[in-house]
């Protein structure tokens, strides 16, 4: 039997990928098999075996495969000088640009981490690499001066990743969902994050206390 080329194989990974990804958002981890994702991959169980030898392993290289996507991503935001829209231009691919069937995936990982030790370990290491990657950007920005945030760099992105997996989450529970007209606002807020002001232009002083026993 001819061997097959790398890239013939990478497509072929590919392929599979994408329709376990389908088969566990619509089924369910539990639910979903091996033969559903032959079925709907168009492969033979043999041909689905040697490449992944089980449902974890799926998983697995369905989480390899987002890793490397989001390591390209970083990577391009890395010397933006405007973080903040390029930050949200990411949300914008996860929670607008990609099909509601990923977010539910994501969702069916997080929730078959909280009962399997296998997947709880993928899905703990997508999550520290994601904050991971997002405090190395911001300790880039702000000691090259681009960005003067009040909070440290490892509390900004356990809040950014927040903000993100609540866009996700609702991408995924409620079909309708749009996040675009919620994303101007997202960036709004992480401008203010990054480089937050004491007092915002046209806003009243309060008062002291002992300014307001003196009126009383």
């Amino acid at each position: 039997m001819p061997k097959l080329r790398p890239e013939t194989l990478t497509a072929r990974r590919e392929h599979i990928l994408d329709a376990a990804e389908r088969c566990f958002a619509r089924s369910g981890f539990h639910q979903c098999t091996m033969a559903e994702i032959c079925a709907e991959a168009g492969i033979s169980a043999g041909a689905l075996y040697s490449h992944f030898p089980s449902k974890e392993a799926l998983i697995a290289g369905s989480a390899e495969r987002d890793r490397s996507n989001l390591t390209r991503q970083f990577a391009e935001v890395a010397d933006t000088p405007d973080l903040p829209t390029a930050l949200t231009k990411i949300a914008e691919y996860y929670t607008v640009d990609e099909p509601q069937y990923k977010r539910i995936l994501t969702a069916e990982i997080g929730l078959e981490a909280t009962r399997n030790n296998g997947i709880r370990e993928i899905f703990n290491s997508v999550d520290g690499f994601v904050v991971s990657s997002l405090r190395e950007v911001i300790e880039r920005s702000q000691q090259e001066g681009r960005i003067k945030p009040d909070l440290d760099a490892r509390t900004l992105a356990e809040l950014l990743s927040v903000i993100g997996e609540g866009l996700m989450w609702r991408r995924a529970v409620i079909p309708d969902f749009d996040a675009k007209p919620l994303l101007p606002a997202i960036t709004s807020i992480v401008e203010t994050l990054f480089n937050p002001t004491s007092q915002q232009p046209g806003a009243a002083t309060p008062a002291r206390p002992a300014e307001i026993e003196e009126d009383a």
